[in-house]
């Protein structure tokens, strides 16, 4: 009886037996920042439903906001042969991009664009526009924004849509706190940053819904009025935002749609191949009015 172990064995000790590539993974790998942020997990399981009715499984990695770590994690996909990568970037740039390509992966940004890749995103400028704009119809004139570190540009963005309408409206400047990170226990530090500012906000935007929550859950303890005293705007519109002490006014993501949308975008460049071009996809975030603003 032949020994098929051996017979192995000494073919790839044989320098001349021709090398043959592994398979392939039929599976992507999500990589995003922060899975204990809802938001995160809502975009990666639009992604992973989406690759699952095509056949495909996802691997789930997180950077931490880090560079190494994303280095780590996107080398791991290309050791692993993945068929590609769904990716909220850290400092991912041309050049990662054309390594993980040179390695047979397809590459797609969720909620950032770069040049010649293909990106899925959300209009985070028209988001801000919004909250402002709700806050300022609401009657209010000193107007704060939220946020926290690292700022992600997203965050950026919503800042400056709000800064851009606040002054179209003739009002002042938009007074900018930032916390440690985008977390309940953030805001909850920022609410008391804000009555001690003179004159206190009596509007506020939140970059993200974590932050607002813990802001409305603070304040309410401290016997402010929300939103008679302080109205408050969240972004994101997480299931947690009904939760909140007084339930939050916010800026609905399309968060599942998004996740969909980039993960389609990937498989058509893996189906295409050279014939694909690239695509940038930019959905439209919304209004969702509570009993906070």
């Amino acid at each position: 009886m032949r020994n098929e172990s051996a017979r192995r064995l000494r073919k790839g000790a044989d320098s001349t037996a021709p090398a043959t590539d592994p398979p392939r993974a039929r599976a992507f790998g999500i990589v995003v920042e922060d899975l204990s942020n809802p938001y995160a997990s809502d975009v990666a399981r639009g992604v992973e439903e989406t690759l699952n009715a095509a056949g495909y499984e996802a691997f789930w990695l997180t950077t931490d906001h880090s560079p190494e770590k994303e280095r780590r994690v996107l080398e791991l996909l290309e050791a692993q042969r993945a068929t590609g990568v769904v990716a909220i970037p850290v400092c991912l740039g041309s050049a990662g991009i054309d390594r993980l390509r040179t390695a047979g992966m397809s590459v797609v940004l969720l909620d950032r664009t770069g040049r010649d890749v293909c990106s899925a995103q959300v209009d985070h400028v028209a988001g801000g526009d919004i909250a402002a704009a709700h806050l300022l119809n609401a009657g209010r004139e000193n107007l704060a924004f939220v946020t926290g570190r690292p700022v992600p540009r997203p965050c950026e963005e919503r800042r400056d849509g709000a800064a851009r309408t606040l002054a179209k409206a003739g009002g002042g400047d938009l007074v900018t706190l930032v916390q440690e990170a985008l977390s309940p226990t953030e805001g909850r530090a920022a609410a008391r940053r804000l009555l001690e500012m003179d004159p206190v906000p009596d509007g506020v935007f939140c970059a993200n819904d974590l932050l607002a929550i813990g802001l409305v859950n603070e304040l309410v303890r401290l016997g402010v009025r929300v939103p008679g005293d302080i109205a408050v705007v969240g972004y994101d519109d997480i299931e947690l935002a009904t939760s909140a002490a007084v339930p939050l006014t916010t800026i609905r993501q399309p968060r599942r749609q998004l996740g969909m949308e980039a993960a389609e975008l990937a498989l058509a460049e893996t189906a295409e191949g050279e014939r694909h071009r690239h695509r940038q996809i930019v959905l439209v975030p919304e209004l969702v009015v509570r009993e906070s603003a």
